[in-house]
């Protein structure tokens, strides 16, 4: 999953951050950091992953929000190669299914203002940027971000 991280960040990423920006944390670390988060989360969040013959291409990642009223999509992350095959909206809709299992009255997910794609897919998914921004570091480098939000079903 770490590997897998890795590549999705630096071919996401690539036009908006220095590649050497998106060289750290390494592969191995992303690793040891969701071994970790899992840790202290597996309770409370829910870890969806998609495989392919075996191999990870996709996970996605949920869990309480600080967002009042609201659970979070935290991630979606999916293979560069499949990237537009579908596996991201598999992810996404199993994601919203998961987001309704913990409640609350809407969805929130934080979208870095300058990926346009990752925008553009939540748009086509429903989701719709609700006004708050904040900027948080990626690798040290400060990166605006916008939430999207939607309202769940259940």
């Amino acid at each position: 999953m770490g590997a897998l991280h890795f590549r999705s960040r630096a071919a996401a990423y690539a036009h908006i951050l220095p590649a050497e920006t998106l060289a750290s944390p390494s592969a191995a670390a992303l690793a040891a950091w969701w071994v970790e988060r899992w840790k202290w989360e597996n309770e409370t969040h829910r870890l969806s992953v998609a495989e392919e013959f075996e191999r990870v291409v996709g996970f996605s990642y949920v869990g309480p929000s600080e967002t009042e009223g609201a659970a979070e999509l935290y991630a979606i992350h999916v293979d560069p190669v499949l990237v537009g095959s579908g596996v991201g909206l598999l992810l996404m809709e199993n994601a919203l299914l998961q987001l309704e299992e913990i409640g609350g009255e809407r969805a929130v997910l934080w979208v870095l203002e300058d990926n346009e794609r990752a925008r553009r897919f939540y748009e086509r998914g429903g989701w719709t940027a609700d006004g708050e921004t904040r900027v948080e570091p990626i690798s040290g480098e400060p990166v605006r971000q916008l939430r999207y939000g939607r309202p769940l079903k259940g």
